[in-house]
């Protein structure tokens, strides 16, 4: 009876609690995506189709305005940080308020990693703001916002290679 209670414990935050991203974006204030990470499969002529509609959208209203905007069965919620837009899209059964705090968690823990972080370090470290924002978000939930513990893994990453980089030029 333990072990079923303990599996249904498990499973419980996936089953309630998981309300689904359907995208993020990174755009800068040309309109040019830096960064784009989808949780639903969109063929590919439909997701250009649909990232430039909803920047184009974005990008036109100005600071007075609200930062949600429902478009195409989505709610759209973006907010600016400096040059950058952060733009997410999900299904209406999410808080755009608590999206609103993931967005600025994810901002967070970019300036965190990139000590101030500009486009110019989204640009030439791709791979490692994906895996930022697969830490936070993992299958469309929002799955940790601790910034420790979404950088911990990136710096042991980051630490294991410097070592093993450190240990090929002494071996030689």
């Amino acid at each position: 009876r333990t072990a079923h209670k303990n599996r249904e414990r498990r499973s419980w935050p996936a089953n309630r609690l998981c309300s689904m991203l359907k995208f993020v974006l990174m755009v800068n204030k040309q309109g040019q995506t830096r960064l784009s990470s989808y949780y639903e499969w969109i063929p590919m002529q439909e997701r250009c189709a649909l990232e430039a509609e909803i920047i184009r959208k974005c990008l036109s209203r100005n600071e007075t305005q609200c930062s949600f905007v429902e478009y195409r069965g989505y709610k759209v919620i973006y907010r600016r940080y400096a040059s950058l837009f952060f733009i997410v899209g999900m299904k209406d059964n999410m808080n755009e308020l608590g999206v609103l705090e993931f967005i600025h968690a994810l901002v967070e823990t970019l300036d965190k990693y990139f000590e101030s972080v500009c486009e110019l370090d989204i640009m030439f470290n791709l791979e490692k703001a994906h895996f930022i924002l697969e830490e936070m978000v993992q299958n469309g939930c929002i799955f940790e916002t601790n910034k420790a513990n979404i950088l911990k893994p990136i710096m042991l990453m980051e630490k294991a290679s410097d070592d093993s980089v450190f240990s090929s030029k002494i071996g030689r």
